[in-house]
């Protein structure tokens, strides 16, 4: 009968193999996400070249390094070294500590003759050993260690081994179990010095499983239940999209959704403590003073203000009051003032995008779009309003005042900048109290890396199909070329780049819109968006979206684009104006007919820099379609019939030449390519499109 055996490694042999194989499980996955390349758009992107460092820069490098610490970076660096250190201490134990390997049971050696020998001679040598090896004749010597014990035991052995190469059964056993006495207990060896389970030691064990069982393990686990409960898809509390939800109004405004944003929870852990009520009252004064360049007298309205003087004192007042300093770049005169109001614009910004998904979900257009431009603010810290020449390096209120002209309506893009002749724009920009001529330099030279997406035409389109018809899978196709402000030679575009081919038979994926032409290829990705005042990186993003302006209602969601699948700059780093393929896709009305919509194609990182235009999408009676189809399939008559010789002397053509259908002859007027024709006619007839960039 077999029973088990638990052997512990009170020698310490296999101690270092259990050591090493549970750190090795941690250490390795945790090196690999250390060493892995991040993908995040953030930290694959190059940067615009400046030298500028705004105010505060010590601060806004300060609060990076914490954004650091917090992704926990650090301590993955300090865990994963510790993991390799004991991993490399336990391989030198395996190395210096000398094995002992269990010897395996053999009856030839126990007996000591070859394994050739016969059952005659093995009986021989039986005998022999009877003599000096039997209990009866051996001597037990105790200079030698030799015990009565051990004499017995030794000819036990000698007994088991051989029977077990003469009797019958027990020979058996042997062959079968690999011992005489057949099956044997089972042991297992468990990898943990004995010292751990000897007398006296047994609570503290017990101990350690109580902890880990019933005290660290439900706390990770709860830990991370808990984190995977109370944020939402858009990474904010669940509590923080809750009030979000309660506040928000289709006609806040820009101004209003900072107001709504403030109310994060979130807000209450940046300024926990003393935090929410050192400085207040000395921040809202700056904030609240009169003059040209305050906030209130730029872009707070009376309204902001009501809102901000009629919250409690709190949390939240202060982190509006923050906001509104960070927006307006209201120099706090306290540094610790200052660091708290560059910590909470991203905070801002990502609750920002929780109000965005909200106001989506309510599909207003007037309420996205200040979504969308509170996200603008919030990465160039500018008021609501304000100018976009602010967005350039050593430009102030003052200066863009200026530089827009006294008087001015309007606000003077960095695009209409660019456009004012160079020595002009170089006086007025560097007039006596202005800009420096270096300052004026870095400025200019922000401005021309700027992406600003240009359209260069947009239609819709049914793949593999010359009309569009009620229902049917329509895909949106803009084509654009990034554009730096101020670029000079700036080359035509070529009408090929302005099709759209469609692609290959059972190509699902390009069917489904998921990819392009150039979708084998690494996408390209533009420099990270310049906001030297925002704490964290950001990869510039692009939304567009159909909107219904009758009813003031979202009739496409945006679709975001954040790479492209041509390259933005050639070898040299100059502009290559490649023209840019942005795809979306949706359902057709189902009814025929012209819908015009407004597209809204929308920076998410710089102010000025939107496109806005009409375009009609039109839908034909699925009967038109068909009829239209099979006047295309209907074949010419054979010149050898009365009708083809007809034909032939009413087209004046020659005897033997076929003379292609129509909608052929068209497309190779063109260009000379069916298959472009096919397209060009797509992108002709079903759409009107007329520009107007904001």
């Amino acid at each position: 009968m077999s029973s088990t055996d638990y052997n512990y490694d009170d020698k310490g042999q296999f101690f270092p193999y259990f050591i090493l194989t549970i750190t090795s499980l941690v250490t390795v996955p945790v090196t690999y996400s250390l060493l892995r390349p991040s993908k995040e758009l953030e930290n694959t992107a190059t940067r615009i070249e400046s030298d500028f460092k705004p105010d505060n820069a010590d601060l806004i490098e300060g609060q990076r390094r914490k954004q650091k610490r917090r992704e926990r970076r650090l301590k993955r660096f300090v865990f994963s070294v510790g993991g390799w250190l004991v991993m490399a201490w336990m391989v030198y134990l395996m190395v210096v500590t000398a094995r002992t390997v269990p010897k395996i049971w053999d009856p030839y050696d126990v007996l000591g003759v070859s394994r050739s020998a016969s059952e005659k001679q093995i009986k021989s040598h039986y005998r022999r050993l009877s003599l000096t090896q039997h209990p009866d004749k051996a001597q037990v010597d105790p200079s030698k260690n030799i015990t009565i014990e051990l004499i017995n035991d030794h000819w036990v052995e000698i007994t088991k081994a051989f029977k077990a190469l003469t009797d019958e059964e027990i020979r058996n056993n042997y062959l079968q179990y690999g011992h005489p006495d057949g099956k044997q207990s089972f042991s297992i060896g468990i990898a943990l010095p004995k010292w751990i389970v000897t007398e006296g030691h047994g609570k503290y064990v017990l101990l350690m499983y109580a902890l880990m069982l019933g005290v660290l393990l439900p706390y990770f686990v709860g830990k991370w239940w808990y984190g995977t409960q109370c944020v939402t898809r858009d990474k904010v509390l669940v509590a923080s999209a809750g009030h979000l939800f309660r506040e928000y109004d289709n006609d806040l405004g820009d101004g209003g959704v900072v107001g709504v944003l403030s109310s994060g929870e979130e807000f209450n852990e940046a300024l926990k403590g003393n935090k929410a009520d050192h400085g207040a009252s000395k921040l809202e004064q700056r904030i609240l003073a009169k003059g040209n360049d305050s906030p209130i007298a730029i872009g707070m309205s009376e309204k902001d203000r009501r809102k901000l003087e009629d919250l409690e004192e709190g949390a939240r007042r202060k982190a509006l009051a923050l906001l509104w300093a960070y927006l307006g770049r209201v120099d706090l005169d306290d540094p610790t003032l200052n660091d708290e109001k560059l910590e909470v614009a991203p905070i801002a910004l990502q609750l920002n995008e929780a109000y965005t998904s909200i106001a989506l979900a309510y599909g207003n257009t007037k309420a996205v779009l200040s979504a969308y431009n509170t996200s603008q603010n919030l990465i160039q810290a500018l008021l609501p309003g304000a100018s976009p020449l602010l967005q350039l390096p050593y430009f102030t209120s003052s200066i863009a005042r200026i530089m827009e002209g006294e008087g001015a309506r309007t606000h003077l893009s960095i695009q209409d900048f660019m456009r004012i002749p160079v020595d002009q724009r170089k006086k007025r920009a560097t007039a006596p109290g202005l800009l420096t001529e270096a300052q004026y330099n870095c400025a200019v030279m922000v401005a021309s890396q700027l992406p600003v997406l240009q359209v260069e035409t947009a239609f819709f389109k049914v793949v593999g199909e010359r009309f569009i018809t009620p229902s049917s899978l329509v895909q949106f196709v803009v084509k654009a070329r990034i554009i730096p402000p101020g670029s000079v030679n700036v080359p035509d575009v070529k009408e090929g780049d302005l099709e759209d081919i469609d692609p290959a038979e059972g190509d699902l994926d390009a069917l489904r819109a998921q990819k392009d032409d150039k979708s084998a290829e690494k996408p390209i990705q533009p420099s990270l968006a310049h906001a030297p005042y925002f704490t964290r990186d950001r990869s510039p993003r692009w939304h567009a979206f159909l909107a219904d302006s009758k009813q003031g209602k979202i009739a496409v969601p945006p679709f975001t684009f954040s790479t492209f699948d041509k390259p933005l700059l050639d070898e040299s780093g100059k502009p290559t104006f490649n023209v840019q393929t942005l795809k979306m896709q949706f359902g057709a009305p189902p009814q025929a007919g012209r819908y015009t919509f407004v597209m809204h194609l929308i920076c998410d990182s710089y102010v000025g820099m939107d496109t806005k235009m009409e375009v009609t999408l039109v839908v034909e009676e699925a009967s038109k379609a068909e009829d239209m189809d099979e006047e295309d399939e209907i074949s010419e008559p054979d010149e050898d019939t009365i009708a083809g010789q007809m034909r032939t002397l009413k087209s004046g053509g020659l005897s033997g030449v076929t003379k292609p259908k129509k909608r052929k002859q068209e497309d190779d007027s063109s260009d000379g390519s069916d298959t472009e024709g096919d397209v060009g006619s797509e992108s002709e007839t079903d759409t009107d499109t007329d520009t107007d960039e904001e």
